[in-house]
């Protein structure tokens, strides 16, 4: 029977940090707040906007809403990104994608600035997660993947990493940060062949391919750490990974369910990155606070 890799567990100690600092930077008249940027109604987008503001109101950061018809223009979608970049109150923005097909997604989010980018979008933010540079923030997931390795003791160093997926998204910012740790990292994609083959050959297995159960058991052996990233709706209505989770947790050494595993710390990540930027953007004020 595999270890269960809770994200409950990981939340509660993030959480225990972010409300302390959130406290020094009120203490000093820091209110960190973050911007939610969302186009329409997508329900998934309203779930997961209502977990990240009851998570603000319990850690004791501020947000504001900026709320958009799913019709809205361009210009429209643009003035909100240049609001929120100039808000000196607004210290990290959370901007909903996929967008309305009829938006230029790109456009917008190069409007955005990275330093008030806590989500990593824009490229000034994945620049730094490929160069391993202090630029902008890593993008969320990858981020809560690399936060359950740590809290676990799951050093990656040494270790064979195989990462299924290559989206900006997950995938690629994953590998390099497996590969920050020393890890030694393969990705896998629709191009490669007899993957189970690759993915058995890995101690740390992260998954991110979009697909519900498209690693079976028989890509996994005895002795292996499993991330699973995915969520989607199986054929019984209920939330399921891109693992087949009845078929791995018997084999291998420790996996993430769920839900309950990577997703439920993917927001507390967010709102780590919130607190970060808030002391970043006040930087001066603090240090003057603190030579006194």
């Amino acid at each position: 029977m595999a270890k269960q890799l809770l994200g409950k567990e990981v939340n509660a100690q993030l959480n225990e940090q972010i409300k302390a600092e959130t406290a020094a930077l009120r203490e000093r008249g820091i209110t960190p707040t973050l911007g939610i940027v969302r186009v329409g109604e997508r329900e998934d987008d309203l779930s997961y906007e209502r977990g990240a503001v009851k998570r603000c109101e319990t850690l004791g950061i501020a947000y504001k809403k900026y709320v958009l018809p799913a019709d809205a223009a361009q210009e429209d979608v643009l003035a909100v990104i240049g609001e929120v970049n100039t808000d000196a109150q607004v210290h990290g923005v959370l901007l909903f994608r996929p967008l309305p097909k009829h938006l230029d997604e790109e456009e917008i989010i190069h409007a955005l600035s990275p330093q008030k980018d806590v989500d990593g979008i824009t490229d000034g933010s994945l620049a730094g997660v490929f160069a391993g540079k202090a630029l902008g923030y890593a993008p969320c997931t990858p981020s809560a993947c690399m936060e359950i390795l740590k809290h676990y003791g799951i050093d990656p160093a040494g270790k064979k990493c195989v990462v299924v997926g290559r989206s900006l998204v997950v995938g690629k910012p994953a590998a390099m940060m497996l590969l920050q740790k020393n890890g030694t990292v393969t990705i896998c994609h629709t191009g490669t062949k007899d993957m189970p083959s690759v993915v058995r050959e890995a101690d740390i297995v992260i998954v991110a391919a979009g697909r519900a159960g498209v690693v079976d058991g028989s890509f996994l052996r005895a002795g292996q750490v499993v991330i699973d990233v995915g969520i989607n709706v199986g054929a019984d209505g209920k939330l399921c990974g891109d693992v087949k989770y009845d078929e791995a947790e018997p084999l291998v050494e420790a996996i993430t369910p769920v839900p309950g595993g990577v997703g439920s710390v993917t927001t507390s990540v967010l709102l780590s990155h919130v607190v970060q930027a808030a002391k970043a953007q006040n930087a001066e004020m603090l240090d003057t606070f603190m030579a006194k």
